[in-house]
């Protein structure tokens, strides 16, 4: 009897420890859960700001499109902060995001304030001129205002290695640009005047922006990179601050009280750039490219 009543004490004890395990598991997971779920639940129908990032080399417009899409679509986000770290990058993705910028403000009626970090110079101050107001720190690296295009020339090194390259092309200017022939004046030229039409772009996109004469832009218009306090002075920031500066403005020019939420996109996990990160750092990705760009891009 007694060993009957040892086992049944033992049973008890077994499935005390059993609830209590199950109620502390339960309790943490109520907490993690409660931690993942309660901002979301606190910013239901409250008004907020968006924070778009733009850092690194401006090679792919696609995720700050849909970034700007969707906010621009979301009624409770009225407005747009843009936080630009990046030295520029292609012609045609940065002027796809300053489009896209210009829409959400026009069409979306949504306020736009530009916050730069670090570096926000050729590709990256394109885009912050469609933005309502450009707030720099007085260290920033901005301007370069400026449009570059390198070409390598292999046919020296071909011949020191005896190798021979045959071009069948159907009209005279198929294959400008080559690395296997030097470059004629005919060709320079050509591309010349792609390089002074992109540039043109770029002056009347920066002259529109920032309500200047375009006589005013083309004088900062030689690739010369200016700090957040000289461009101010120039005209072409309008405040020094940082994101935080940025963030209140925007409140405030978008008519929102207190301090609002802001909200950001969170990329989706990537194993390659995991991988890339925990070899090599966190040192941005340069571009790499192959064959003739047009690049908004501070060279180095």
């Amino acid at each position: 009897m007694e060993d009957d009543n040892d086992t049944l004490t033992m049973s008890a004890r077994r499935q005390r420890r059993r609830r209590v395990f199950w109620s502390v598991m339960s309790g943490i997971i109520l907490v993690i859960v409660g931690n993942a779920v309660w901002p979301t639940l606190v910013m239901l129908n409250k008004e907020r700001i968006a924070l778009v990032r733009i850092e690194g080399p401006i090679l792919d417009a696609g995720p700050t499109l849909k970034e700007m899409e969707t906010y621009g679509d979301d009624p409770l986000v009225k407005a747009i902060v843009l936080r630009i770290d990046s030295p520029g990058g292609g012609v045609t993705p940065s002027q796809e995001i300053y489009r896209a910028v210009k829409r959400v403000r026009g069409e979306k009626q949504k306020t736009v304030v530009t916050s730069m970090g670090t570096v926000a110079a050729s590709g990256g101050y394109y885009i912050a001129v469609a933005s309502d107001r450009i707030l720099a720190n007085p260290g920033t690296i901005t301007g370069s205002i400026g449009v570059i295009m390198q070409l390598a020339n292999l046919e020296d090194l071909m011949d020191k290695i005896g190798v021979k390259n045959f071009v069948i092309k159907s009209g005279r200017y198929k294959d400008v640009g080559s690395p296997f022939r030097t470059m004629g004046e005919d060709d320079r030229q050509l591309l010349q005047s792609m390089m002074d039409d992109a540039h043109r772009q770029f002056i009347e996109a920066v002259a529109e922006g920032r309500s200047l004469d375009v006589a005013d832009v083309e004088g900062l218009a030689d690739g010369r990179v200016l700090t957040g306090q000289q461009a101010k002075d120039e005209l072409l920031v309008d405040e020094l601050g940082d994101l935080h500066d940025a963030v209140k403005l925007a409140a405030e020019m978008s008519g929102m009280e207190g301090t609002p939420p802001v909200v950001e996109t969170t990329p989706p996990f990537s194993f390659r750039k995991w991988l890339m990160g925990s070899l090599f750092g966190n040192t941005p990705a340069w571009p790499v490219q192959t064959g003739m760009n047009l690049m908004y891009l501070m060279a180095f």
